[in-house]
């Protein structure tokens, strides 16, 4: 099964429990949980392991087909047998025949393998933005509140770790994404046990310690945080990265927020230590200068919020004063996905840093010949950005 099937169905099985969730708070049946409808259930479906093995994510396909297939049988006889009193009781009989039929044809993937457990905000989603001023104030809370324990650099080495039953995880690399961000929220809110030990190993936030809100913009922060390590320890974004969401004005129109921008490239300009000079306009993109202290001689788009350079700078794993004179280029959709660094004259294909390695079914080929920033849209466009989060596709 190919990586765009196992997408595909992974997606619809995400929706389906979203629809399952959404369907029975509106029946009254489920409560709101932390702002959001909460999952009632003690699993949910599990989606990294079909995203690892094909040959796993085509069974369950094909059990959920052969169910939909006996469902669909069983009420067709079930509709005909209460108003279809003349006809044979072969014909009912022959419909719960191909319905059982259709449920042992079913190659019923290993229990373990499809569920996992979850708890109540398991499919909950952020509702902070991104945006720079959240991730800045994440900051200032994970110190506050958690760097004792995790360390202040986020790799689970703080003054406290020894004292926990577990040792803190290291926050810099990839578990950020093997996790639904709903479960992280979980676990800083409630904190972690160890059953089979009977300890706890990880201490939950209170309500008068951290708000809902202040938790999104913390996961925000460590997001940020771990993607910039990445850029510094591979020379790559090893998983998407949102461009934030910020304020800005364009010459030609009124305020604005970068959100708006969808379906075009943007490059970002970071300042520099000199007065700033915006790139000329160019119909292939548009150009975000973000100003800092000092001022902008000319711009088609203006960036004036004073957290999103210190953001961008988590991003690329730069100190604030080392990330001024960056650029950066973010695709159609908004993910950030090529980098060049103050003083380079052009672009080059090692300015390209987060790869998909996947070309577009209905695109062709990029042109071999193309060379420097040419080259690099041209990838953009052919490699679109699929994040995925603990095995789902989002």
């Amino acid at each position: 099964m190919s990586e765009v099937w196992a997408a595909w169905i992974l997606e619809w099985l995400l929706a389906a429990q979203f629809v399952l969730r959404d369907g029975l708070h509106a029946l009254g049946l489920t409560p709101l949980v932390a702002g959001q409808p909460g999952w009632p259930f003690a699993e949910r479906l599990s989606a990294e392991m079909m995203w690892i093995d094909p040959g796993h994510a085509r069974r369950v396909a094909i059990t959920g087909i052969c169910v939909v297939v006996a469902v669909f049988f069983f009420v067709i006889a079930i509709a005909v047998a209460l108003w279809c009193r003349r006809v044979r009781s072969t014909l009912i009989a022959g419909l719960m025949g191909v319905a059982f039929i259709a449920v042992l044809a079913a190659p019923w993937p290993a229990s373990h393998l499809l569920w996992v457990p979850a708890v109540p905000t398991s499919l909950h989603r952020s509702d902070s933005g991104f945006q720079p001023a959240g991730i800045m104030r994440g900051q200032a809370l994970f110190q506050q509140n958690c760097a004792q324990c995790h360390g202040a650099d986020a790799r689970g080495q703080g003054p406290l770790a020894s004292t926990l039953g577990r040792w803190p995880p290291d926050l810099t690399g990839g578990l950020l994404w093997k996790r639904l961000e709903g479960e992280l929220f979980w676990r800083v809110r409630h904190g972690m046990r160890d059953e089979r030990l009977g300890r706890e190993t990880m201490p939950g936030a209170s309500q008068t310690q951290l708000s809902d809100a202040d938790i999104w913009q913390m996961l925000d922060y460590l997001q940020a945080r771990a993607s910039g390590q990445s850029l510094r320890d591979l020379g790559a974004w090893e998983r998407p990265v949102r461009m934030p969401s910020f304020a800005l004005r364009c010459r030609y129109g009124a305020q604005r927020r970068s959100d708006g921008l969808k379906g075009q490239r943007v490059l970002l300009v970071l300042p520099s230590r000199t007065p700033l000079s915006a790139p000329p306009e160019d119909p292939r993109m548009v150009s975000v200068t973000v100003r800092a202290s000092v001022d902008v001689v000319d711009f088609e788009c203006l960036a004036d919020d004073a957290q999103l350079l210190p953001a961008l700078a988590l991003l690329l794993g730069e100190r604030e004063q080392d990330a001024r004179g960056f650029q950066l280029l973010a695709d159609r959709d908004g993910w950030l996905r090529a980098r060049s660094a103050p003083g380079r004259s052009a672009w080059s294909e090692d300015d390209f840093v987060c790869r998909t390695g996947v070309q577009r079914a209905d695109k062709p080929v990029a042109d071999a010949n193309a060379q420097g920033l040419d080259a690099l849209l041209r990838r953009m466009d052919d490699n679109p950005v699929k994040p995925v989060r603990a095995g789902f596709p989002h």
